[in-house]
């Protein structure tokens, strides 16, 4: 699953440097919540991969946030990350079903 890095986690007077709010294209925070636990990798322009984890939910709109072992530069914001294992389980659930439906049908 693809996503994009949206901004840092900030207040009025702090700034998160190893928290980012993640833009993964869900509509819903229960879409958000199951997410939670994933790991997420940044690749930057040279090669670099920088790894994280999301955290939680952020807001009622789809967002999460990740924490990174290491803070991501600022370039980094609007690039695109990757969550690992978000697709897979999806994926292979799909596919079982439409392999047990075409048995059905013969």
């Amino acid at each position: 699953m693809k996503g994009i890095v949206v901004q840092f986690r900030r207040g009025r007077h702090r700034i998160h440097e190893r928290h980012f709010l993640l833009d993964l294209g869900l509509s819903s925070r229960d879409e958000a919540k199951k997410l939670a636990g994933k790991e997420v990798e940044w690749k930057s322009p040279g090669g670099r991969l920088i790894r994280g984890k999301i955290s939680d939910a952020h807001g009622n709109k789809g967002l999460v946030r990740a924490i990174f072992e290491k803070g991501l530069p600022g370039q980094a914001i609007t690039t695109e990350i990757e969550v690992k294992g978000a697709n897979v389980e999806n994926e292979k659930h799909g596919k079982a079903e439409k392999k047990s439906g075409s048995k059905e049908k013969k």
